[in-house]
């Protein structure tokens, strides 16, 4: 995560925009009042790179982290996946 969102208290979220699990988590975010940012990978693809490294490998969506560095994988566990 880039030190700005540490900073300013942000979360940071990877997305897909045909990952129905990256809607869900977005909706959940804003229901929660949860203040993030959103990296759409189709829109940034050099992004996977950062996107498999917080995965452990996969290229996954959504990936959420949080503030205090703390990393999630899918929502609630589950993710789309985008190997090829």
């Amino acid at each position: 995560m880039n030190k700005s969102n540490k900073e300013n208290n942000k979360a940071l979220m990877y997305s897909h925009p045909t990952c129905g699990y990256c809607d869900l988590m977005r909706e959940e975010l804003v229901e929660k009042s949860i203040d993030f940012e959103e990296i759409d990978v189709s829109k940034n693809p050099e992004m996977w790179k950062e996107v498999e490294k917080l995965s452990g490998g996969d290229r996954i969506t959504p990936v959420l982290v949080r503030p205090n560095g703390d990393v999630e994988i899918g929502f609630r566990g589950i993710g789309c996946n985008y190997n090829s």
